[in-house]
């Protein structure tokens, strides 16, 4: 088969293909929006909806401060990530939909703020969402403190009763919440009092045996949310990872507290420092905005390479319709959290795509004056503006990954869409304007041809 016939095909297919893409991302669309709100989702189309960020679809927007001044500086990366792991169970078990939880890291030292950012999309009740997040307990076993003198300290009231401060009889160990496997409501076989029964993970396990088989004949401390719920006696090393909680519970009692452990005991302790509520109004004038402006400026810039490039513009056009497309399915198939910040991101890549093609088609119209064929012209064009073309995305591939890897949530939005963009934009840019362009095959020059690779108001005559 001749090239320039495989050229043509190859040309077809990604038009095809382009269309293809183009048609999922409507129809798939139009699908999640028709479906009945209280019917699962089952198909392909359905479930591939764009999924929009909190400051497009309104919800809450919660910022917590862990505390981890008691965590050894080498732990508190694990237990931020565990801290995390707990919300996320505990935000899901109120089918939120795609929440967002995000840690702040404060550094290195425990004295540094590290912070937990969480955003519930749909959710605008801000007493509803806190009270999602605030009611799951802190676990923590404690042993005695070594230092005697502590057991003489005590606080007297106004009328004289002296209170032993029970905090001050025991210290921190490394065994928290955060190893708990899974928590079981048992019943005391001799009186029949509901209990609460743990079981650690592996991790946890070794830890528990460790506590215990050092404090044989001692008491160790069970304390939820910082107040001592049981101190039993430890009369020999217990291994297997099992304990239990003994508090004197009611049946439903100890039922809600087995669940709030289940949902994620908190390794660390959090406290609400910031919540703001975006209404669901607020959100849809954000992406009507939004979309408007992706048009406005896709067909502002489709008019420009027309209208200056001519034929290699409208080809240009139809290279970036297919790219838009391709944008698209992948915001969908990844999928990609869509803000505010990320369309800004997605239009600035539609300038950078724009940009190659104009690299590429002045470099068309200097082998055009210098006397070339056109299809001569248009290999050597995209030959001499691939450096270019490459330097130049590759220094903006290496400014979104900075944004990336450096920049806040809001930040990392707007970069990994921008670096989405700019990847394709190369693949729109050098691969499918160029098939495109090779398929016209266009050698003779006359007046209508020095027209149609013209641009602005000079036509691509030779230089004399």
């Amino acid at each position: 088969m001749p090239i320039m016939a495989k050229t043509r095909i190859t040309a077809l297919i990604i038009l095809l293909l382009g269309v293809g893409v183009g048609f999922f991302v409507y129809k798939s669309e139009m699908a999640s929006r028709t479906k009945s709100p209280d019917k699962a989702a089952s198909g392909f189309l359905e479930t591939h909806p764009f999924k929009l960020g909190l400051d497009l679809s309104g919800g809450t927007h919660l910022v917590y401060q862990a505390d981890v001044s008691k965590v050894d500086s080498t732990e508190i990366n694990n237990s931020m990530n565990s801290l995390k792991d707990v919300i996320e169970r505990r935000v899901n078990i109120f089918g939120v939909s795609e929440p967002s939880i995000q840690i702040q890291d404060g550094g290195f030292s425990n004295q540094g703020e590290h912070r937990l950012i969480v955003d519930l999309p749909g959710v605008t009740d801000v007493s509803k969402a806190i009270e999602m997040i605030g009611q799951t307990p802190m676990l923590d076993f404690r042993t005695e403190n070594p230092d005697k003198n502590v057991k003489k300290e005590a606080t007297v009231d106004a009328k004289g009763n002296a209170t032993i401060d029970i905090n001050s009889q025991y210290v921190a160990t490394d065994l928290t919440g955060r190893f708990l496997d899974k928590a079981t409501l048992e019943f005391n076989q001799t009186t029949g009092e509901p209990v609460v029964g743990l079981q650690f993970n592996p991790e946890g396990s070794a830890l528990f045996e460790k506590i215990t088989k050092e404090n044989i004949g001692k008491s160790v401390a069970i304390f939820l949310d910082g107040q001592p719920i049981s101190i039993p006696t430890v009369n020999e090393a217990i291994t297997g990872g099992k304990a239990q909680i003994s508090g004197n519970f009611k049946a439903q009692e100890a039922k809600l507290l087995v669940g709030r452990l289940n949902s994620g005991a908190l390794p660390v302790p959090i406290t609400l420092v910031s919540t703001q509520t975006i209404g669901p109004s607020l959100g849809e004038q954000a992406t009507s905005a939004g979309v408007k402006a992706a048009i406005i400026g896709f067909l502002l810039i489709a008019l420009f390479l027309i209208v200056w490039y001519r034929l290699p513009g409208l080809i240009a056009v139809i290279a970036l319709s297919i790219y838009v497309s391709l944008m698209l399915a992948i915001f969908k198939l990844l999928p990609v959290t869509l803000t505010a910040a990320g369309i800004a991101g997605f239009i600035i890549s539609i300038g950078i795509a724009v940009d190659a093609n104009v690299l590429i088609f002045e470099r068309i119209k200097e082998e055009l004056r210098a006397g070339s064929i056109i299809s001569e012209a248009i290999h050597n064009g995209f030959k001499r503006a691939w450096l270019s073309v490459r330097d130049s995305n590759t220094s903006s591939i290496i400014t979104a990954i900075i944004l990336f890897w450096f920049g806040t949530t809001l930040i990392q939005g707007f970069a990994l869409v921008f670096l989405i963009g700019v990847l394709v934009s190369m693949i729109s840019a050098i691969f499918i304007t160029r098939i495109f362009l090779y398929t016209l095959n266009i050698n003779k020059r006359n007046k209508f041809t020095n027209f149609l690779f013209g641009s602005g108001f000079s036509n691509a005559s030779h230089q004399k």
